[in-house]
Order: C-alpha cells, then sequence, then structure tokens
C-alpha cells in the first residue's frame, strides 16, 4: 500500500512547510531593510553578547550565501551569513542573537541541546537506514524489516520533537539579551517577533510533517498485522 488516507494530511503540512519558508525569506527580506536604532551591525551584537556572558573563547565567522547562519558546536563558533554578519538591520541582529543563543545553551549544558547532540550520531546513522528498511517491508512484505524501518525513523522524529525547544528557547534568550543590553528598544521588538518567529514555524512545520509520516507507517503496520 503506497497511498494512506495519512498521505492528505501529510500533504496539508508540506503545504504549511512551504509557507513558512517563505515567511522567513519575507520576513528576513522585509526587516532587512529596516536598519536598527543601535547601528550595530549583526558580528557586532554576536560578538557583544558573547563576551557578556563570558564566551571570549567562541568566535564570529562569516559563511558566504543567504540564512545560512549556524553555530557549530563541535569547533563551537558562531557562523553568520554575509548579510547578518555585516547587515544593521532588525533581521541582522535578530539571527544574530539567536546564533548566540544557543552557543549560550552549549556553555549552560542546557538540556535539549545536550540530548540533541548526544542523539546526533545516532539519528545520523537511522535516518540513513531507515527509508531502505520501510522500502524493503513494504515491496517484500516483509514485517520484521517494516518494524525496524519506524523504530529507526522514530529516532528522526524524536530528535526534531527534541530541536523544537532548542529554537524556542535560543530565540527567546536572543530576545531577553537584546533588550537587556538596549541593542533593540520596544518599538523594535515587534521586527524581531516576526523574524524569529518565521523562523521557528520551519521547525514546527518539519516536525508535524515527520510526526504525520511516522503515524502514517505505524497505522499500516498495525493494519498489515490484522490483515495477516
Amino acid at each position: 500500500m503506497f497511498f494512506h488516507p495519512m498521505d492528505f494530511l501529510i500533504l496539508i503540512a508540506f503545504g504549511i512547510s512551504l509557507w513558512a519558508q517563505m515567511k522567513v525569506s519575507s520576513n528576513f527580506q522585509k526587516w532587512s531593510e529596516v536598519p536598527a536604532s543601535s547601528r550595530l551591525s549583526g558580528a557586532e551584537v554576536a560578538r557583544m553578547i558573547l563576551d557578556r556572558n563570558g564566551l571570549y573563547h567562541v568566535p564570529v565567522e562569516v559563511v558566504p550565501g543567504s540564512l545560512t547562519d549556524h553555530y557549530d558546536p563541535i569547533s563551537r563558533t558562531v557562523r553568520l551569513s554575509e548579510p547578518v554578519y555585516y547587515g544593521r538591520s532588525i533581521a541582522a541582529i535578530s539571527v544574530a542573537a539567536h546564533e548566540v543563543g544557543h552557543a549560550v545553551q552549549h556553555q549552560q549544558s542546557y538540556g535539549a541541546l545536550v540530548l540533541r547532540h548526544r542523539m546526533f550520531p545516532v539519528v545520523n546513522f537511522t535516518s540513513g537506514a531507515a527509508p531502505f528498511l520501510l522500502l524493503a517491508g513494504f515491496i517484500f512484505h516483509q514485517f520484521s524489516l517494516l518494524g525496524l524501518g519506524i523504530i529507526f525513523f522514530s529516532f528522526a522524529v524524536a530528535f526534531q520533537l527534541i530541536t523544537l525547544p532548542v529554537e524556542f528557547n535560543a530565540s527567546a534568550r536572543a530576545k531577553k539579551f537584546m533588550v537587556a543590553e538596549g541593542i533593540i528598544f520596544p518599538g523594535e521588538e515587534r521586527g524581531v517577533n516576526k523574524v524569529l518567529g518565521a523562523a521557528a514555524l520551519t521547525y514546527v512545520a518539519a516536525a508535524l510533517i515527520s510526526v504525520l509520516e511516522l503515524l502514517k507507517y505505524i497505522l499500516i503496520f498495525t493494519q498489515s498485522n490484522e490483515e495477516d
């Protein structure tokens, strides 16, 4: 069975995901045109917040591309895309502060982040093997392979669900930092919320898709066992 009623819900979730990605781009573009009152660049904001939290050893580097910003927990480096690193807009400083939020999480051993880091090697393997196990289970009607594929896929779903509090917490830290340090003023909080809120929605949509796919496979597995 390659079509299931759950596919309709998954398509809706995909639609939400595409909409969320467009919102990220449009909000970033819109608030990239609004200068921050502090006149600080994304790189300067990142460096300021890192230093305020005693993270003098964490470098801030520029990377090519757009929306390629991330925190590398292995090298403990904040990497910002060129529009964020050099930008002095609400969008630029919001994204920079968010990535620094992950560095502070790392420093403070934030529970969800620690768990995600520990899960990564396992998820890296299981997420690669799961599609082949699921496909083999469907083609050869081997319920043991299908069941194993579902178990492997569930690790990837758990990883995405754990990512949600990590991202939401990083955004909350970013807003708190910027207000406390006077980087943004009350009238600018709306723009920060728009930029970071749209980004968070993409993670929610991705998690929703994964959960629905997992439920679909579980239902197929259960129904197939009952038919036999």
